[in-house]
Parts: structure tokens; sequence; C-alpha cells
């Protein structure tokens, strides 16, 4: 009989494929490579990818195979959900780790189940600093289906323990709800700070140094968070934000929290005040408070923003 192996014998000996190798996923690549794993990845991009394909993909895999997709949400994803079912058999896996909505998970747990294929949805959180730090994970899928991926999810989130940077949700759908509760809760945080921050800057008068302040509340405050360190790090880099405009796009995770607080009969005032003051900040608003999220933004994920002429 066999001994049955240790948990670091199980991620050397897995190998899974990960399509989309943007900011993101080509940390992810790096991240799972460092830690053991042995990964192939495709892109679109010649200069990133590992394979001609998703076929080359499929066809590079040990069965039974394991397939993180990482692209942009909606019709892509889709896309890519479709194309794997028709290259992958039964008892393959499809991870969902992008920002799906949680709608689109049943869809594609339907579809993967015709061929017998397991799907599991990951909300994912840690944008461009997860290869250093790791990431959040919040998952939803068949608990056989989530076992099986574990090596994967300890490899990828931050060191400590487990459920200080991992849960099992629930069922499908459940991972990519929670992400986009997290992400509306972000929306909110966020204006807060951006709000503070222009009030501060408003009384020069009084208040002669902006970034200390901020700097200042790093340890030992109640609003102590790795928000306010990026905060202060976009403050030092540009202490007025002379350098981008007060435009903020949104992902649609916000949106999608409030149409379910709508739903559930949930009042969230202050998410929905931050969403909608992102809508303003496209109308030609130049708000202080706006440029300090959208410099948030960019700190943390890397989004782009627009260059003040």
């Amino acid at each position: 009989m066999s001994p049955v192996a240790t948990p670091k014998e199980e991620v050397m000996a897995m190998h899974i494929g990960l399509v989309g190798l943007g900011r993101m996923g080509s940390n992810m690549r790096k991240r799972l490579r460092d830690q053991g794993i042995e990964v192939t990845g495709y892109d679109k991009n010649p200069d990133v990818t590992d394979v001609a394909s998703l076929a080359d993909l499929a066809a590079a895999l040990p069965a039974p195979r394991i397939v993180w997709v990482m692209v942009p949400a909606g019709d892509i994803t889709h896309s890519v959900v479709e194309e794997l079912v028709g290259l992958l058999e039964k008892g393959d896996l499809i991870i969902d780790g992008g920002n799906s909505r949680f709608t689109e998970d049943a869809r594609h747990a339907e579809l993967t189940a015709k061929k017998s294929i397991g799907f599991v949805d990951a909300g994912v959180s840690g944008g461009i600093w997860g290869l250093e730090n790791g990431y959040g994970l919040m998952v939803g899928g068949a608990d056989d289906d989530v076992t099986r991926a574990m090596p994967i999810f300890d490899a990828l989130r931050p060191e400590g323990p487990r459920a200080e940077g991992f849960v099992h949700v629930g069922p499908v759908g459940a991972g990519h709800y929670a992400k986009m509760v997290h992400n509306g809760i972000e929306y909110g945080l966020m204006q807060a700070f951006a709000e503070g921050y222009e009030l501060l800057d408003k009384r020069e008068d009084l208040i002669k140094d902006v970034t200390g302040t901020f700097k200042a509340w790093q340890r030992g405050t109640v609003v102590r968070s790795w928000l306010l360190e990026l905060l202060v790090r976009a403050l030092e880099q540009d202490p007025d934000f002379e350098e981008i405009e007060g435009y903020v796009e949104d992902s649609g995770e916000g949106r999608w929290t409030l149409e379910e607080a709508i739903d559930n009969a949930v009042p969230m005032p202050a998410i929905s005040a931050s969403i909608f003051a992102r809508f303003v900040s496209r109308q030609g608003d130049e708000s202080p408070a706006m440029k300090a999220v959208a410099a948030l933004r960019h700190q943390f994920g890397g989004h782009a923003v627009k260059k003040a002429d």
C-alpha cells in the first residue's frame, strides 16, 4: 500500500492550467510556480503565453485536469468556459477566478455539469500586490472540488492561518457573491478616506501637513488599514494629486451589490453614495476627493487613471 502524500508532496505533484496572463494572472502564475505548483499558462498575447491555444493547454495537462480562468468578466469568461468544456473531460475542474457576476456561476456550472466537469468560483482580492502579499480568496463550490483545489488556494493565499486569507463560503456562486460585497465595502471605505482628504486639504490655513496626518494614522488608530497605507503612498508620490484627473470608473461589483441590496431590502447609504460619487466624477467635476479615489484604485489594482492636462 502506497503511503499517503503529504501536503508538500501534493503541491509538488500538481500541474494546472491558467487562462489569462494579464496583470493579476501573470503574477498568480509566478506565485504558484514559486510555491512549487507547475503552471502552464495560455494568453492571446504571444509574448507571455506558454502554449499557442486552449487546445494545446488541455493537451499539456495531466488528467484529471484543473484549469483556472482569469479573464475579464462577462462574454469573454463565458466564451472561455464554453471552449474549455469542449476540450476537457469527465472529472476535470474549471475554476473561475475573475470578477464574474455570481448569477453567471450557475450558468457555467450547468454547462460544465453536462460533461461531469467540476466548477468552482473564486473571488480574488489582492490586486497587483498579490504576488508579494498573497491573495484573499472567497470560494464557492462542492466540497470535493474545493478540497481537490486546496493546494492551489494555499499557494495563493497570504501566509498565516488559512481562515484569515481563505474561506469556502458555500455552493457555486457564493465565492463571487462574497467578493461582490467585499468590493462594495471597498467603494465605501475609499470614498470615506477621499472625503477626509478633501476636508483636510481645504483647511490649509490650519492643516499644514496632510500627508503626515494620514501617515500618523497608520499605527494605533481605529482607521489604520492597507487602504490607508496606499493612500499615504499615493500622497507621497503626488501630494496634491496634480498629475491625475478626478475621473473614476467602476468595474461593476458595486452596482451589483446595490442591486442585491434593493432586492433584499438592505439599506446601503454609504456604498450607494460612493458609487453615485463616481458617476458625478465622469461629468467633469474636478473633485479633490475623487482624485484621491482614482489614485487609490491605481495603487492597489493598477487601474488606469486619466492624466491631468
